[in-house]
């Protein structure tokens, strides 16, 4: 069973940086697309980015430039690091595993999601 379990989270003030990891365990495929989505309060979720299968990133253009993905050699753990925080970026944050495009606005086909990690930003 394949499990995702964040971290990095916390409470910030505007302008500040956080880097959100997610460790992977329970899978035997070498690499599986993995990405990260958040999900504001009350609104719906909303895709940040992913790395495939070969190892192909895509974001979400809105957020690219202050949002970066990354992941260690082993693929084992997905990081992100979100930079010039707002308050407009308070959200639970989840990772996701494993969909066939891998394209970072699809992983609500992920067979896998973690729980997530709150970030909250203050002004």
């Amino acid at each position: 069973q394949v499990r995702l379990v964040e971290s990095g989270g916390g409470s910030v003030q505007a302008g500040g940086s956080l880097t959100l990891s997610c460790t992977a365990s329970g899978y035997t495929d070498s690499s599986i697309s993995m990405g990260w989505f958040r999900q504001p309060p009350g609104r719906w979720r909303e895709g940040i980015a992913a790395i495939d299968r070969d190892g192909t990133i895509t974001y979400a253009d809105s957020l690219k430039g202050r949002f970066t993905i990354s992941q260690d050699n082993d693929k084992k753990i997905l990081f992100l690091r979100v930079s010039n925080l707002t308050p407009e970026d308070t959200a639970m944050y989840h990772c996701a595993a494993d969909w066939p495009s891998g394209y970072y606005n699809d992983y609500g086909a992920a067979h896998y999601w973690g729980q997530g990690t709150q970030v909250t930003v203050s002004s």
